[in-house]
């Protein structure tokens, strides 16, 4: 883990997602890890701290999560974008070498099982809530998040700083065919 990544307070985790960016899961099982990117990810509650994600029934990261229980949301940057896309477009059941071709790095926290990629702004390392209903018919998984970290330069303090933050550490929100939008500057309403 590089210098700049900090814990975040767990009643504070929810902000991590609450700008609405692409994400990265990953997770491991039985020695076989894989990253998949997500577009649809959700903060659903405070406390205890608790996502959703949508993973579909054909992605090898899914079939890791139900076989864990356990799974990390991870905050990719515009650094990241092309890792992204390579991670969101292929799978590992069809390219077992999917994350030695796409150059991800992955790393380990301490007290937790999964594997965490590298590079990325914030981490939330989840506990599965089982829900085989919305798993099965709406590809719906449920995540109590049980640790937080984000980097430093661009979130402290329990709040996003992406217009002081260098431009490579902004958050990507992909909108389909290859095309990805960066988050933007921040805008305050007046307040009387």
């Amino acid at each position: 883990m590089n210098k700049h990544v900090a814990p975040v307070a767990l009643e504070k985790a929810y902000r991590l997602l609450n700008h609405g960016p692409t994400v990265l899961v990953s997770a491991s099982h039985d020695g076989v890890k894989d990253v998949m990117a997500a577009a649809w990810a959700c903060a659903l509650d405070f406390t205890p701290p608790k996502l959703t994600v949508v993973l579909d029934k054909i992605s090898k990261t899914r079939e890791l999560i139900e076989k864990s229980g356990t799974f990390v949301i991870q905050i990719p940057t515009v650094a990241q974008m092309q890792l992204t896309y390579e991670l969101g477009s292929h799978s590992l059941f069809t390219e077992p070498n999917k994350l030695q071709d796409s150059g991800v790095e992955l790393f380990s926290v301490e007290g937790h099982e999964m594997p965490f990629v590298a590079g990325c702004s914030g981490w939330l390392a989840c506990r599965l809530i089982n829900e085989p209903h919305n798993q099965a018919a709406h590809d719906l998984f449920i995540g109590e998040v049980v640790g937080a970290w984000a980097d430093s330069r661009v979130f402290r303090e329990g709040h996003w700083y992406f217009d002081t933050a260098p431009a490579e550490l902004r958050s990507l929100h992909y909108i389909a065919g290859g095309n990805f939008y960066t988050i933007g500057e921040s805008l305050q309403i007046e307040k009387p």
